[in-house]
């Protein structure tokens, strides 16, 4: 039976604009994404890309070659401005033992390259490769590793890297944060921004859309609409087409009903007269243009949580809790409350402690020094995505039919539909099922639970759009308490009345969602001395560090004028910097003016002076430009 997937399908893409392509899993966005790299073949229609546009593209599985270091694959993609350094080289080599004509040809040679060379950034390229990986969250130590011995996702961020130096004019990406954690995640939503070239984007990030996609082209039901906007500007019109679509599927299908009622009425009366008044009623239904039936509205399939009692007031208080693994120290004297009715999340850079947190609170691992102790009445529900409690033997449907005899078949339907089972996926095995599939069966169980503190890992992992803004309906609505690590920002917004960021082993707290974090985040003092436990004084908005209470004022004033003394620091190195550059790439100009005068031209020990000159000047910016970075971040 044929299957289509994508039809008609048409849209553009403006220079420099950034566009996303969004809908449900299964819609046919990453096949829209290798039709338009050439990857497969539609069965009609044409893409076409303006004369001279080059065009990359990343895979979800971006490919890597195993044979070079991270550092190396990244610099593979710089091998013209290698080669162009090379030859430099050479000319400088050659001409003190040149003379006359060939000499000349040198000379000219070498101006050429060094004009070629400074055009193409030549100077700064390394830094460039360096700054891009350690904006995907590569650090320094991890360079010269081995691209062989790399992790599926690390592979994929290389790959990303490479794609983004080299700087097509339409830059095609796939799912590009899967792999990133928020830093890093920040770090590409500010190159995108600054891009100079088109975007395509395939993405379940919303917080991600929203600050990047001007255009959203959604695949419904094999055909594609385009939205001017972001995310948000799409979710909005979207919810008012599907709103209008509904009702006028629903108007014409009581019209159906209505003539086709009225059709057998005047059939049954058996009159000539009534019986040519329904068969012209026929033709004209006949000639009706049917609507489709619209997709199914999300708000139709409802997730209730209900606690089955009430917890006491004080759910969770953690005292002076501390974990190491090894000489890897993960967090220290963390200490917070959590009351009745919050929802809470949990964030940081990947490798910070934060799941380990969960299962230490779950009692799955102990901590070293410390306690915390449960309110009155509390009943966690627990979602660990490494220990799922499911049957193996048992298929999805009786998996939930079996712990829930209460349900009828349809409330189950609907709800393995809201996690993305449909259809025969509901006799499926457990065992049959890939880790994602069973982490979301084992949520879509805690959704049914009648815990009062439920305590999540990563749970909009592997769900799509739509799943996901009924799992953040289902805990808006939620009664009981909610204690949550996550990556997904817009998730978080929609979610969470607390952020508890770990940070420099420590738990900073902010009183609001995401937005409210990222208000208050730089008003935060950034430099924490790890050798110090004295807290920093807390944020405007009522938010404050852990253990705040116990510092004293002096010591609050000590830390704020520390952290102004390295800010002022910090200003003026950078200001200084840019002087010296600024300074070094005008007497780089210079030197290329004077090498460009033919009255210099025949001194063939000015030349090779100033070539000397610049190529120092050259070594000193590619260092200048590294420190630059450094005290801009």
């Amino acid at each position: 039976m044929e299957n289509t997937v994508l039809q008609n399908i048409s849209f553009h893409i403006e220079d420099y604009e950034k566009a996303a392509i969004v809908g449900i899993n299964g819609a046919g966005k990453t096949t829209l994404l290798r039709i338009i790299v050439g990857e497969m073949s539609p069965d009609s229609g044409t893409v076409t890309f303006s004369r001279n546009k080059t065009c990359g593209y990343l895979a979800q599985d971006g490919a890597v070659n195993t044979e070079n270091t991270i550092y190396e694959e990244l610099l593979s993609v710089k091998q013209h401005l290698i080669d162009l350094e090379r030859r430099i080289r050479k000319c400088e080599t050659a001409m003190p033992s040149a003379g006359g004509a060939a000499l000349d040809e040198l000379m000219k040679q070498y101006a050429d390259l060094t004009h070629a060379f400074e055009s193409a950034n030549g100077y700064a390229y390394k830094s460039e490769v360096t700054g891009v990986l350690k904006g995907l969250g590569f650090t320094e130590d991890e360079f010269d590793q081995s691209a062989a011995i790399l992790s599926g996702g690390q592979k994929t961020r290389v790959a990303l890297g490479k794609l983004l130096l080299q700087k097509p004019d339409l830059i095609i990406l796939d799912e590009p944060t899967n792999h990133l954690d928020m830093n890093s995640i920040a770090w590409l939503e500010t190159y995108l921004l600054n891009y100079k070239g088109a975007v395509i984007i395939v993405s379940h990030d919303r917080y991600f859309l929203d600050r990047i996609a001007v255009k959203i082209i959604e695949i419904d039901q094999t055909k594609a609409t385009s939205f001017a906007g972001n995310y948000s500007d799409y979710a909005v019109k979207k919810e008012m087409l599907r709103t209008a679509a509904v009702n006028a599927y629903l108007n014409q299908q009581r019209e159906i009903r209505h003539q086709e009622e009225v059709i057998e009425k005047l059939r049954s009366f058996n009159r000539e007269k009534s019986i040519r008044r329904a068969e012209s009623r026929e033709k004209l239904l006949e000639k009706m243009d049917i609507l489709e039936k619209p997709t199914q509205a999300r708000t139709d399939m409802h997730i209730r949580l209900v606690p089955r009692k009430q917890s006491g007031n004080d759910v969770l208080t953690v005292e002076d809790l501390s974990k190491s693994f090894g000489q890897n120290l993960l967090f220290d004297h963390a200490t917070f409350e959590i009351k009745r009715g919050e929802h809470v999340a949990v964030i940081g850079d990947n490798g910070t402690g934060k799941t380990t947190l969960l299962k230490i609170l779950n009692r799955l691992l102990p901590a070293d020094s410390g306690r915390f102790r449960l309110g009155t009445n509390v009943e966690i529900g627990y979602y660990d995505q490494e220990h799922h409690v499911l049957h193996g033997e048992k298929t999805l449907f009786d998996e939930i039919s079996d712990d829930y005899p209460n349900l009828t078949h349809t409330e189950i339907r609907n709800l393995l539909a809201a996690f993305l089972f449909t259809g025969d996926d509901v006799i499926k095995r457990i065992n049959d099922l890939s880790g994602g599939e069973r982490g979301r069966v084992s949520l879509a169980k805690l959704m049914l639970g009648n815990a009062n503190f439920l305590i999540l890992d990563e749970p909009t992992n592997h769900l799509d759009i739509a799943s996901k803004e009924i799992l953040e309906d289902a805990l808006n609505h939620y009664e009981g308490t909610v204690l949550y690590v996550s990556h997904d920002r817009y998730f978080i917004n929609r979610t969470a009345h607390r952020i508890l960021d770990l940070t420099a082993h420590s738990f900073v707290n902010y009183l609001g969602n995401y937005d409210y974090y990222l208000e208050k985040r730089d008003t935060v003092t950034a430099a924490l001395n790890r050798d110090r436990k004295t807290p920093l004084p807390a944020p405007e908005g009522g938010d404050s560090l852990p253990r705040a209470q116990e510092s004293g004022n002096k010591a609050n004033w000590l830390a704020r004028k520390e952290e102004q003394a390295r800010i002022r620091k910090r200003e003026n190195d950078l200001k200084k910097c840019e002087s010296k550059i600024a300074s070094l790439e005008s007497r780089n100009a210079e030197i290329n003016a004077l090498m460009s005068d033919p009255s210099i031209g025949t001194q063939a020990s000015r030349l090779q002076a100033l070539a000397a000159e610049q190529a120092e000047i050259g070594e000193e910016l590619e260092a200048l430009y590294s420190q630059w970075e450094e005290l801009a971040e």
